[in-house]
């Protein structure tokens, strides 16, 4: 992909900014990064050269040109938002599924499994949707060893 489809023309004041953001080395490392991506593909340079300059990869260089062409310098330069990861699960949720792990196993099983807790979670209409791996994730954070 040549520069000329995405070319970066700076105003005065994103060059200013930019040249701010290097110089002072107060922000995050991928911030000045790309700073630098923004000014060295100003001055013509290829994304070749700038990948050996800076030590970054072609493809990053062309991310960051992209993003200034399609949505300017802020979303060039800063992380767009990321999903807010953590349990969905509230606390009475999470008590009922630690309850029923620390219960007897259903008849014939010797311990119940992560499917098992799984499928009776969902059984019981505790959750309307939960996987096996946030099921292990819960058991893990807590103390409980069902299975001394």
């Amino acid at each position: 992909m040549a520069n000329e489809k995405h070319e970066v023309h700076l105003k005065a004041e994103e060059r200013r900014k930019l040249l701010g953001i290097v110089s002072k080395g107060r922000n995050k490392a991928v911030l000045i990064q790309r700073a630098h991506i923004l000014l060295k593909v100003e001055e013509g340079k290829t994304d070749a050269e700038i990948s050996q300059m800076l030590y970054a990869s072609e493809q990053t260089i062309r991310r960051v040109r992209l993003r200034f062409a399609q949505e300017g310098l802020q979303a060039a330069l800063e992380d767009k938002p990321h999903p807010v990861t953590g349990s969905e699960l509230d606390e009475k949720q999470e008590a009922h599924i630690i309850a029923l792990a620390c219960s007897e196993p259903p008849a014939g099983q010797a311990r119940w499994t992560l499917q098992m807790l799984t499928q009776e979670v969902l059984k019981d209409g505790i959750v309307t949707h939960i996987s096996p791996e946030t099921v292990r994730l819960l058991l893990k954070k807590t103390s409980s060893s069902p299975g001394k």
